[in-house]
């Protein structure tokens, strides 16, 4: 599930690619597996927004089975989970496979 516009982060790299970097634009975080159904249905979703909102907003993965820590500090208990960073701290979480329409709104 590669991207151009969007970026994979594990645990050595989440503080600078999200914490840092929405300090100067959101970041919009999706907490992910490979055996998730619902999370490869929002996959496309999120290569859209990532499209659309290039340079206003910027678009990471965690795979949640590979970065343990990092879904433990944000309490993902289900995926897919996505959290909209601003100013270093987490402000918006939608779970599930909720469609564009959610997503883009929360990022407005």
């Amino acid at each position: 599930m590669a991207s151009d516009h969007i970026v994979s982060v594990n645990e050595m790299d989440f503080e600078y690619e999200v914490l840092e970097y929405s300090k100067k634009m959101p970041v919009v975080v999706d907490f992910w597996a490979d055996w998730c159904m619902p999370c490869r249905i929002m996959a496309p979703v999120m290569e859209e927004l990532a499209r659309d909102y290039k340079g206003k907003a910027m678009f990471a993965r965690v795979n949640v089975d590979e970065n343990p820590e990092v879904a433990t500090r944000y309490a993902i208990m289900s995926i897919p989970h996505f959290i909209i960073f601003r100013n270093g701290r987490p402000t918006e979480r939608i779970v599930g496979a909720v469609g564009r329409g959610p997503l883009e709104d929360a990022l407005k």
